[in-house]
């Protein structure tokens, strides 16, 4: 439970599952690892918390002869690693819970694998991860699945068809919701964007990275967004607690599409994101401007109350 709570980007609500599982292990003597507990750390890009927890999980692992915990250790790290840009440590990582005899398991390590091999120049390592990744999620036929097959065969690819898959992945992985996931395949779009010198249309990707990053407490993906940005030319700042409520660039953006009656996935289609990330944006958008519903997004529209754009 606490793992896919950390999977779905509610950290708090995975916090308070991970301190009743301490609670229930010390009440009872249990040894069984702390796997959540160190995803979660490692999902927040929190090196000093996770990677004891790790440590931890293959040595008790290693004296229980849970070997499939070491794999998932292994799969932490990597994504560990991948957060904090250090592709070299999450390679290795990766290539050692890939390498496991449990499918389930070590098929989750293969889109890390992927990406830091094509960050650190490793082309045959990635072809030969793809492949196998997408056999298992072809099978499995999942949007999930093969949306992130999607982002990870972008990564390899070059022109108009990585931007097809970079979309695909992006949509895909929206119905999926796995926030993480999702913030992820906009980090990697908005990287590819930057790269092909295509500033205006990378920004709006790294923005929404950013602000999913920011506000989930993925620190060090965030960072990643963050350096990204700035190469744009822009600036992003978490949010303080006495931060002013304002739009960004992006809600400014779908708040003026909503009071033009578009629907959510008409929205998407023109801001090449997906409909739940417009779904995100809307209850933010709500907050922010004190309202319920789109009709009263609308009418503040019409009526020029929208708050400015943040500006980065």
């Amino acid at each position: 439970m606490a793992v896919e709570t950390v999977w779905s980007g509610d950290f708090a609500a995975a916090t308070l599952l991970i301190a009743e599982a301490a609670a229930v292990r010390e009440a009872t003597g249990s040894r069984f690892a702390p796997i959540a507990a160190a995803m979660l750390a490692a999902f927040r890009g929190r090196e000093a918390q996770a990677v004891p927890l790790i440590q931890s999980i293959i040595e008790q692992a290693a004296a229980g002869g849970q070997g499939v915990s070491v794999t998932v250790a292994h799969w932490v790290a990597a994504v560990l690693y991948n957060g904090l840009g250090r592709y070299e440590e999450a390679l290795a990582a990766a290539r050692q819970a890939s390498e496991h005899k449990h499918v389930y398991i070590s098929v989750w390590a293969l889109p890390e694998l992927i990406e830091a091999a094509a960050r650190t120049g490793n082309a045959p390592i990635a072809s030969d991860a793809l492949e196998v990744l997408a056999g298992r999620t072809r099978a499995g036929g999942t949007d999930l699945g093969i949306g992130i097959e999607a982002r990870s065969r972008a990564l390899l690819t070059e022109g108009e068809t990585a931007e097809g898959q970079y979309q695909e992945a992006i949509g895909r992985i929206g119905h999926a919701r796995r926030r993480p996931e999702l913030a992820r395949a906009h980090l990697l779009y908005g990287e590819w964007l930057r790269r092909q010198r295509r500033r205006r249309d990378a920004r709006d990707q790294l923005r929404t990275a950013f602000e999913m990053f920011d506000s989930m407490g993925m620190e060090a993906f965030a960072g990643r967004a963050r350096a990204e940005l700035r190469a744009t030319g822009e600036r992003a700042r978490p949010r303080g607690p006495g931060a002013p409520e304002v739009l960004t660039a992006q809600e400014e953006q779908i708040a003026k599409l909503v009071a033009e009656h578009l629907s959510n996935r008409e929205i998407a289609a023109r801001l090449f994101i997906s409909a739940s990330t417009v779904e995100y944006h809307l209850r933010k958008i709500f907050r922010k401007l004190g309202v319920s519903n789109r009709t009263q997004l609308a009418r503040t529209q019409r009526n020029g109350e929208g708050i400015p754009p943040q500006q980065y």
